[in-house]
């Protein structure tokens, strides 16, 4: 059997999924986003298609048992892909919908869910014009981007055009290129990711991921995800339940299901949902039964099998983000030995490169690595984690001008 595995490139996420599908004994086709006039240039086997402007008919003839994706993106390709083949994934309009955060919000509202105030504005208006007419606080967001690359809260028109003008540059860069900024009030109140599946419309639930750090702004950076979740039984149902109505208003049917809101007292305010795993290493916070990751298991449902029965291990787990504290280039991270020596971690990973230059939020989009770890109780896997990152020394050397 064959799966296609869809991504924008090829880093340590899709190898983890190759690595996981050789283990289940299936063949991969790796689907990139490259210039397609280079042969091959990385030596990885992989189909060269551009994103951008995805030109089907310029692929060879494929022929697979199930299809994948990782990011955002990649998974609207997928779906486009899916639909021609006749494979099981997300419709392709209801992956455009749940890649753009307007699209998304409009669909939330139409299925009378809460969703905060928000407006659509082109990156070419007067910021001091728009700063006058949205309520504070509010958040500023790019439409297309994920990980909470140029997300950032106004409180007033100062902080407003200073966010404005700075998603803006980044909005312009090659490599992002948006005509729109999303401005919506923001909302208080916890946050929590929900990792799930669906099949044939019916909708299940993974984990849930309490986020313990405020997300309060002025950026969002996303540090630590603890599961099980620590709230009530009844908060549990409300989110599992937000979670399946907003999939179904996006209208995603058969994939996996990465899903984002928040709780403020009793109501559910949905942020995103989209068709596409949890991002980075993190999916090395779950695992199921029988010691299945959740790379198997996704990839096992992608080509038809039945993977109900399996349900999440009974220890908590959990992982932290290492955040960028700063920029510069990166000349070092000490204390990796101790970080991992905490009883309780299972690994500590270092992903960014020595030498190379790393940015922080919110116009970054990369942590230095992340840390695992596995306990009785959610509240020991917060411990471990937040000892753990206390164990390590970044430091940096600084970005020369150019001259």
């Amino acid at each position: 059997m064959n799966i296609i595995i869809v991504a924008a490139k090829i880093g340590y996420q899709v190898k983890i999924f190759s690595e996981a599908a050789e283990r289940l004994g299936l063949s991969v086709t790796l689907l990139t986003d490259r210039c397609h006039q280079m042969e091959d240039p990385w030596n990885d086997g992989a189909l060269a298609l551009r994103f951008e402007d995805p030109d089907l008919e310029s692929l060879p003839e494929l022929k697979a048992d199930g299809i994948i994706a990782v990011g955002d993106k990649p998974a609207y390709i997928a779906a486009l892909l899916a639909e021609r083949m006749d494979l099981r994934f997300h419709p392709s309009l209801a992956m455009e919908r749940a890649t753009n955060k307007f699209l998304a919000r409009q669909q939330f509202q139409k299925a009378g869910m809460r969703t905060p105030w928000h407006q659509l504005f082109k990156i070419s208006e007067n910021p001091q014009t728009v700063a006058d007419t949205v309520p504070y606080p509010c958040v500023l967001k790019p439409t297309g981007l994920s990980a909470s690359r140029g997300v950032i809260r106004a409180n007033n028109t100062t902080e407003f055009i200073a966010a404005f003008l700075r998603i803006r540059k980044l909005l312009i860069a090659p490599d992002v290129r948006d005509d729109n900024i999303l401005v919506e009030s923001f909302l208080p109140g916890r946050e929590f990711a929900v990792e799930g599946l669906i099949t044939g419309g019916h909708f299940r639930t993974l984990a849930i991921f309490d986020k313990p750090d405020p997300l309060d702004g002025p950026f969002f950076e996303e540090t630590i995800y603890v599961t099980p979740s620590r709230e009530s039984a009844a908060t549990q149902q409300l989110i599992e339940d937000t979670i399946r109505q907003a999939a179904i208003a996006i209208g995603l049917t058969d994939g996996p299901i990465h899903g984002e809101l928040r709780i403020n007292g009793s109501e559910a305010w949905m942020l995103e949902v989209t068709g596409r795993p949890i991002g980075g290493l993190c999916a090395q916070a779950l695992r199921f039964e029988r010691e299945v990751s959740l790379e198997a298991l996704l990839l096992r449902h992608a080509v038809g099998e039945d993977v109900s029965a399996l349900q999440r291990e009974k220890q908590a787990s959990g992982v932290l983000m290492i955040p960028v504290p700063r920029g510069g280039i990166l000349e070092g991270v000490s204390g990796i030995a101790a970080g991992k020596a905490v009883s309780g971690v299972d690994d500590l990973i270092i992903t960014a490169k020595e030498g190379y230059r790393m940015i922080p939020l919110p116009e970054g989009s990369s942590y230095l690595g992340f840390i695992f770890a596995h306990a009785q109780e959610p509240s020991q896997v917060e411990e471990i984690l937040r000892l753990a990152h206390s164990k390590i020394t970044v430091s940096f050397l600084p970005v020369l001008p150019v001259i």
